[in-house]
């Protein structure tokens, strides 16, 4: 029996910023860099299935990601292909055995509140109660970690604003990051990322069954920039992930799924401070850490 074979990805790559003149406050012209957008059309097996609008950095793993998050494919192994050209802006997406009743299970759509407009299929939210998350537990010190590499990561937000962030990490271990318009395409990409990295085999003759083995979340944690709405606690869920992170707050319904979940949902992260809105017992606190350092006084040099 073949190997099984992880799919075909074009590499397609178009600029993530675009140059404008502007007029500041002070009545004075200047180039500044804004970040792109640009409409991408899911095409499955020749049947148009989506647009989405995206910055367009790793486009096939974001059209991955997308399948994997809406739970059109059960594996990675079910897709043979994904072409993305520019030109057309289109992404043509080959799976081995096609999607059953994919226009049963596309019909019902949900419009979330996602940046650009995000959007889920129906069925999805009525998945909730299948998810069962492993136990894992955060320090408050690894926590500290993730906001800090986070804050030294040179992204496209701190040279042209307006993108969403999001990241992968295994402890402090920052395993990947994604920027796009919209925080649903950032962690579909991130989705998509996982599926192409399964996990490492044990040995030599388990490689061919380990690319049946995605990426576990069981030790990972997800971290965004934007809220915690159900979508992103719904995705970070079916990844796997037991643990989210966000700079930002938390809406009614994702605190309502992750309670739900028993998902650990940090929000407002930024230096030594945050809330923990679900979760508690997956939390290891330190509030020793949240002290600033003291730092001793100077001391005074006797001139005589």
């Amino acid at each position: 029996m073949p190997a099984p074979v992880l799919p075909r990805l074009t590499q397609a790559r178009a600029p993530l910023t675009h140059a404008v003149e502007i007029v500041n406050e002070l009545g004075e012209r200047e180039q500044v860099q804004i970040p792109a957008e640009r409409p991408l059309t899911i095409y499955v097996d020749k049947r148009e299935l989506v647009t989405l609008m995206t910055l367009g950095a790793q486009p096939e793993l974001l059209v991955l990601g997308y399948l994997r998050n809406q739970r059109l494919v059960e594996s990675v192994l079910d897709i043979e292909s994904i072409t993305v050209d520019w030109e057309v802006h289109a992404a043509a997406v080959r799976t081995r055995h096609g999607i059953a009743r994919i226009e049963e299970r596309t019909a019902s759509k949900v419009v979330t509140t996602g940046c650009g407009q995000g959007s889920v299929f129906g069925g999805l939210m009525d998945e909730v109660d299948r998810i069962k998350l492993p136990e894992a537990r955060l320090t408050q010190g690894q926590l500290y970690g993730i906001v800090n590499a986070i804050r030294l990561k040179e992204t496209t937000y701190k040279s042209s604003g307006s993108v969403h962030g999001c990241a992968l990490f295994q402890g402090e271990e920052l395993l990947v990051f994604v920027e796009d318009v919209g925080r649903h395409n950032a962690i579909d990409t991130i989705a998509g990322w996982m599926w192409m990295n399964p996990e490492t085999p044990a040995s030599d003759n388990a490689a061919s069954d380990a690319l049946a083995v995605p990426m576990s979340g069981a030790d990972k944690v997800f971290y965004t920039t934007g809220r915690l709405t159900s979508e992103m606690v719904i995705k970070s869920a079916q990844m796997g992930v037991p643990i989210v992170v966000s700079r930002s707050g938390m809406t009614q319904m994702g605190h309502a799924v992750a309670q739900q979940l028993g998902l650990c949902a940090i929000g407002r992260a930024t230096n030594r401070r945050f809330v923990c809105f679900s979760g508690t017992h997956r939390l290891v606190l330190q509030p020793e850490l949240a002290q600033p350092p003291v730092v001793p006084p100077a001391q005074v040099l006797n001139p005589h």
